[in-house]
């Protein structure tokens, strides 16, 4: 052993003497090296010195020769460790050197220890025997690839570690494109050679030595590999052609990996879809649609189903679509839909659809797939899903979302058998709620009303309108609609014989429809068309054993409404049931008005009875007693001239006078009330005889020296009313004078004029008004009755006289009083004459 002890310039000094590569290690780094050392590994100075030995020594060793080194460091290795030894060091360019190596241990200066390591680079081994090496090398590294992406990685990493460069080329079903996306080979056609003889193809036509070669990988040949570079040879294909089928092994063993995961993951896909399905309320579509997308990484989702006439598909549910329009999003829908549509296996976006999607999404998605829903073998929508630009799909998304979508097809026929089921239960508890109500009320009015507002929900319409036929006038009138309407279509007279929906409907005796009115000229009533915002009408006959009841009609302002077969049986069978309650109505109505005319008569001809009685014993008494009445008024006349009495004989005569007259007004009154007489009716102004009336009241005295206010307040516009002056003057003081009477202490008397309809048709309503103490709620109803009073020296005919007046005037009288707050009394009367039989 060399006892010397070198500094660190003599140690450099002599490893730079040597030509060949020399290294010094010191505890287990490279301390210094050579020139040739540096040449050999490719590396500059600072990339070697300091680093660890091990790191320039075969990976294969460096575990064994780390152990050796520490053990001969400690002395538990006792053989000289300057035996020579064959070692590969790799390079900085990936390949590694076989080498002789020889070490020995020199002493420092400061008594520490290291080891001159002494490098013979031996001479290089044949090529084919390298790169065969190199490519078995490699093709143990497949083995640790675990997906497709890595094996053609490391296969692509060995060929160029072996002094070769390296494409795939993948078959797209037509032809070889490249999978690094870039340019085709020019010699193409060599290439597919390769893939359809299952053998090498070499390639190079454009030099006399061959420069690449065409491998097909795998049985299947879905790939060939392009190899190329200047030190490929011809003698290469054997080991080409072997390192390729590893190659095509692991690409196969990756792939059926890749399929069990896919699988198995499909199926857990699938049950959580079922489970998302399988719940007792059955999610939106929305929801189903965002479960989807979520599960195959998409960014939006849309579904598709046919109207419920024709074949145009439009889009119902969507999700990843927010802030895009609805015609953005009909028109980014249709992309796929229409091709989809003829494909029972369903589409994946090619180059034409894809430039299409970027173009309608403003560049959002440029990727989709999409496939059919069907039902009993028919179309009925479809399901699509779409991904940004560079995403995507492929056969595994087609085959998945294929299979959910029979799961979609369930959900969406469970929301359809609830809405269904909903529906009908909705509209038998309508139908039973529309029974019980017509059933049980028989005034024709109020189920019109009713029925109008039980149709606009039944039928989910936006308006209902029910005409009723007039046979006389040989019209349809307008009896009823739905609340929003309602006061305006009672005005509403349309002739059977016109051009309208209804009067047709009416004619034909059949439910007639027009599911878009802007697409039809005519056929309809333009000017409720316009009024109520109609888009689409539907009109009903109502009939009743063949007899024209009148015309339901309906109408949807939402928009244009296809009335299916359904809906319309639905709404002939509502309106069968309320024509026939209309009738039985008409039926009660007609009935109890011959029972309200007999009872009339009976009443007319008990109180004609009566009054005949009244009046002979009324002339009879007048007789009697306005004789007497006479001898006494002449007999206090000429007691007062020849007399001349003052004091208490004065007073005993005035009262005699005062009682003689009361009595003879009482017989007038008597006289007045039981004599027959027919009003002769003349145009009158209201105004006039309203201010005759009250200047008779106060120069009667009726108003007396009390504080009274007598006020007229006449509706603007007030036409000349059929009257009796006379009576009717006569029943306007009566009922004034009460009022004067019943405000001892002074007060207001409101008389109110205004037209307003009553019993059908335009009447004149009077309102009285005074502010005395009221009238007992338990006396009311006697108020109108002869003889009736409550007042000291009341006679009890003056409002019976009034009601009469008021009923040979075809009107009506009645009172509403309120204790200590006053009485009004309206009378009313028709303001056109009545027609004559």
């Amino acid at each position: 052993m060399n006892t010397k002890r070198y500094s660190l310039m003599e140690l450099r000094s002599l490893i730079e003497s040597f030509d060949n590569p020399m290294a010094v290690l010191r505890q287990h780094a490279v301390w210094m090296v050579n020139a040739a050392y540096l040449q050999l590994v490719g590396l500059p100075r600072e990339q070697v010195e300091g680093r660890p030995a091990m790191d320039f020594v075969d990976p294969q060793e460096r575990s064994r020769l780390a152990l050796l080194l520490q053990r001969s460091s400690t002395g538990e290795v006792t053989e000289a460790p300057h035996i020579t030894t064959h070692r590969l060091i790799p390079a900085g360019d990936g390949r590694r050197h076989e080498v002789a190596a020889r070490s020995q241990e020199v002493e420092l200066e400061d008594g520490a220890k290291a080891l001159l390591i002494n490098i013979l680079k031996l001479t290089d081994r044949p090529p084919v025997l390298a790169i065969a090496e190199r490519l078995v090398e490699t093709s143990a590294r497949l083995v640790s690839a675990n997906t497709e992406e890595a094996v053609r990685r490391v296969a692509l990493e060995g060929l160029e570690l072996a002094g070769f460069r390296a494409r795939f080329l993948r078959w797209d079903g037509q032809t070889l494109v490249a999978r690094d996306e870039g340019p085709t080979p020019p010699d193409l056609a060599l290439a597919l050679e390769a893939r359809a003889e299952g053998y090498p193809v070499f390639g190079g036509v454009d030099s006399i030595d061959a420069n690449h070669v065409y491998l097909p990988v795998g049985d299947a040949r879905h790939e060939v590999l392009w190899v190329g570079g200047p030190k490929l040879d011809p003698a290469h294909g054997s080991a080409l052609a072997l390192f390729v089928k590893a190659v095509g092994a692991a690409l196969s063993e990756a792939r059926m990996k890749a399929e069990s995961a896919r699988s198995q993951w499909e199926l857990q896909a699938v049950a959580r879809v079922a489970r998302l399905v399988a719940q007792p309320v059955p999610p939106t579509p929305e929801a189903f649609l965002q479960c989807l997308a979520e599960l195959l990484s998409s960014d939006a989702a849309l579904l598709h189903l046919k109207e419920e006439s024709g074949n145009r598909l439009t889009l119902r549910a969507h999700v990843g679509l927010a802030g895009v329009e609805r015609s953005a999003a009909e028109a980014l829908g249709q992309v796929l839909s229409e091709a989809v549509a003829q494909s029972e296996q369903g589409v994946l976006s090619a180059e034409a659809e894809e430039r299409a999607l970027i173009r309608a999404s403003a560049s959002r998605f440029g990727c989709g797939v999409a496939v059919r829903l069907t039902r009993g073998g028919e179309l009925f929508g479809t399901l699509q899903l779409l991904r940004a630009p560079g995403r995507h799909c492929g056969e595994s998304d087609l085959r998945l979302l294929g299979t959910v979508a029979e799961l979609l097809v369930t959900l969406l026929e469970q929301h359809r058998l609830r809405a269904e089921s909903t529906r009908q239960l909705t509209e038998t508890r309508l139908l039973l709620d529309m029974a019980r109500t017509t059933s049980g009320v028989l005034d024709s009015a109020s189920i019109l009303d009713v029925a109008a507002d039980f149709l606009v929900r039944l039928l989910d319409v936006s308006n209902c309108f029910i005409l009723l036929y007039e046979e006389q006038t040989k019209s349809l009138r307008g009896s009823a609609a739905s609340a929003t309407h309602r006061d305006y279509f009672r005005t509403v007279t349309m002739p059977l014989h016109g051009e309208s929906l209804a009067s047709k409907a009416a004619r034909s005796r059949r439910s007639l429809a027009i599911e878009d009115l802007s697409r039809e000229p005519d056929g309809f009533n333009s000017e409720f068309v316009q009024r109520f915002q109609q888009r689409a009408l539907l009109a009903v006959p109502l009939t009743s054993r063949e007899e024209l009841i009148g015309v339901v009609m309906v109408d949807d302002t939402r928009g244009p409404r296809v009335f299916s077969p359904a809906l319309i049986e639905l709404a002939e069978a509502t309106c069968g049931q309320l024509a026939l309650s209309i009738a039985n109505a008409r039926l009660y109505e007609s009935l109890w008005a011959s029972y309200a005319e007999l009872a009339a008569a009976r009443a007319e001809m008990v109180t004609r009875e009566r009054l005949a009685a009244l009046g002979e014993l009324s002339a009879i008494v007048a007789h009697e007693v306005r004789n007497p009445l006479g001898v006494i008024f002449n007999a206090v006349a000429s007691l007062r001239r020849l007399l001349k009495p003052e004091g208490d004989a004065a007073m005993l005569l005035d009262i005699l006078f005062e009682e003689s007259d009361r009595l003879n007004h009482m017989v007038g009154d008597l006289l007045d009330y039981t004599r027959p007489r027919e009003p002769i009716l003349q145009p009158e102004d209201l105004t006039r005889v309203l201010q005759d009336s009250l200047e008779a009241v106060r120069s009667q005295g009726g108003v007396g020296s009390q504080p009274i206010t007598l006020q007229v307040e006449v509706e603007p516009g007030m036409p000349s009313v059929p009257m009796d002056r006379r009576l009717i003057r006569q029943a306007l003081i009566n009922v004034v004078v009460n009022a004067v009477q019943s405000m001892p202490q002074g007060g207001v008397v409101h008389v109110r004029a205004r037209r307003e309809p009553y019993n059908g048709r335009e009447s004149l309503r009077i309102d009285i008004t005074d502010q005395g103490m009221g009238i007992p709620p338990e006396l009311l109803h006697r108020v109108f009755e002869p003889f009736f009073t409550t007042k000291a020296q009341g006679t009890g005919l003056g409002l019976a006289v009034v009601s009469r007046i008021l009923e040979e005037h075809r009107g009506d009288i009645a009172v509403e009083s309120t204790s200590a707050r006053g009485t009004t009394f309206t009378l009313r009367l028709p303001l056109s004459p009545p027609t004559p039989p």
